[in-house]
């Protein structure tokens, strides 16, 4: 274990567990879903947070129209009529050591089936030493700790040589907008660290994902005659099997931080429409999905892979050929990204956590999801994710974390940032 200096051990002690538990139960009882009027308002609670701080606090508009003309905007899958961007820095601290950013995403997904939760899913509930909630681990449990964090930092009144920066972001569920204005208004770093859930790993990669649609055609008739028609449901079959071919081979040799997942690049179709009569055969059907892109892949590379993939299915199909389906790219649009290989960040987080927890520095791996990593990666930031919760948890119901692993990373968060920093 290293020796903590004077600065380290005074945050340490100055962290308020209770504080801590009382600030994510705040946070998840605000039902802050992507694209929502609760997305903004958590901004402005959190822009409270931040101002008690006595941080230099940014919270502005963003003008949605103007990042949309962006030729890097990120896509979005909800509609938004607002958007509000919002830094804290520290301000009273030297300019002669490096910039950290600690990152989190205030909005989470819907809820889905609420008879499915053991009560409100926006009402957390605490069972021993877990609490559960929609958001609790993706990712109000890193949002809290990032306030911890920079609580406890304040509190101790450690002076900083470098500055420290907390980006509270929303729309990371759908594309990235957030994290996109947040970069395009000038808030950068030499190093960020994204608090996503990530079971105490280091992820320093991310794949990305694409969203895709496929409208298939038919031929409408009466159910009785349906042999005077062709059912679009029908003719989507080949292209399902294709798109399972096509996975395959996407996932034939993958990148050694990717190696560990059964599948590291899937390919999932997600919904399937077809038909508004019972009695009709339908003449459309429309298929929307997710395309996993690989390490270091184009975007546009794998766009059109996928889209070959549905050409060489149509052409082989007698009805398709001369109907063949379409394919378009709505929604969210996540590259890949990564930290350099040798980035000291890895190193330093990895080894606070084991001066925390007294064990071992996690190893490093990469995430089979988008996330905002690759948007920070791609401005020239490197950036990794580290964070409390598993993720198996997020987007299903009874989301959960345990507070041990929320004070854990609030713990190695204050490590990581004042070694990342300096301190006077």
């Amino acid at each position: 274990m290293t020796v903590l200096n004077a600065a380290e051990a005074a945050a340490l002690a100055a962290v308020d567990e209770a504080a801590v538990a009382r600030t994510l139960l705040e946070l998840l009882a605000v039902p802050s879903v992507t694209g929502s009027a609760a997305e903004s308002e958590l901004q402005h609670v959190l822009a409270r947070h931040l101002q008690r701080l006595d941080l230099d606090t940014d919270l502005w508009s963003m003008d949605l129209r103007e990042l949309r003309a962006d030729p890097g905007y990120p896509g979005a899958e909800v509609p938004r009529d607002e958007a509000w961007g919002l830094v804290g820095s520290t301000r009273d601290d030297g300019d002669d050591g490096p910039a950290l950013v600690l990152q989190g995403h205030v909005d989470v997904v819907p809820p889905g089936d609420r008879a499915r939760w053991e009560g409100d899913p926006f009402v957390p509930r605490v069972i021993g030493d877990t609490v559960q909630g929609r958001g609790a681990c993706d990712m109000k449990a890193g949002l809290a700790a990032i306030l911890a964090a920079m609580v406890a930092i304040r509190a101790a009144g450690v002076r900083l040589r470098g500055r420290v920066a907390a980006h509270f972001v929303v729309s990371e569920e759908d594309g990235g907008l957030g994290a996109f204005g947040t970069l395009r208004r000038g808030h950068t770093a030499d190093a960020c660290i994204i608090a996503e859930p990530t079971g105490g790993a280091l992820m320093t990669a991310n794949a990305g994902a694409l969203t895709f649609r496929i409208e298939v055609p038919g031929q409408a008739t009466h159910g009785s005659t349906r042999y005077a028609g062709v059912s679009a449901l029908d003719a989507y079959l080949p292209l399902h099997q294709a798109l399972a071919r096509l996975e395959a081979a996407r996932n034939a040799n993958p990148h050694p931080l990717m190696a560990s997942y059964p599948v590291p690049y899937p390919l999932s179709v997600g919904t399937v429409r077809s038909g508004d009569w019972a009695s009709s055969v339908p003449d459309l059907l429309v298929a929307e999905g997710r395309l996993g892109v690989r390490l270091d892949e184009d975007p546009a590379d794998a766009r059109n892979e996928l889209e070959n993939c549905i050409a060489r299915a149509c052409a082989t199909d007698p009805w398709l050929r001369a109907h063949p389906a379409a394919v378009t790219w709505p929604g969210g649009q996540f590259a890949s990204g990564r930290m350099p290989d040798g980035h000291p960040l890895a190193a330093l987080v990895g080894r606070a956590h084991a001066d925390i927890t007294g064990g071992t520095p996690p190893g490093e791996q990469g995430a089979p999801y988008g996330s905002d990593l690759r948007l920070y990666a791609a401005h020239g930031v490197p950036t990794l994710q580290y964070g409390p919760g598993e993720v198996r948890w997020a987007h299903g119901p009874q989301e959960q974390v345990r507070l041990a692993d929320v004070l854990t990373v609030t713990r190695t968060l204050i490590l990581a940032t004042l070694r990342t920093v300096g301190t006077k």
